[in-house]
């Protein structure tokens, strides 16, 4: 189930809602006021910046991106 992020227009509070969304007698409630106007927002994605990252690690070993992928191993 892919999680939602919905922002209340009467207090402002972002909720998370993990939900398959349009599913016949779902409804939402802001967590915070409990109100049920809400708007859907877009969500930040997490992505990694590099592919070739393995278990967390770059080409060069360490966990911190790196701006020169491959070229720094080669040095």
């Amino acid at each position: 189930m892919p999680l939602y992020e919905f922002k209340c227009k009467k207090c402002g509070e972002i909720n998370e809602f993990l939900s398959n969304l349009g599913e016949e007698g779902e409804t939402f409630v802001c967590e915070k006021c409990k109100s049920p106007d809400l708007e859907k927002v877009m969500s930040v994605t997490n992505v990694a910046k590099y592919p070739s990252a393995k278990n967390g690690k770059t080409c060069c070993g360490t966990g911190e991106g790196c701006d020169r992928p491959k070229r720094c191993c080669e040095s």
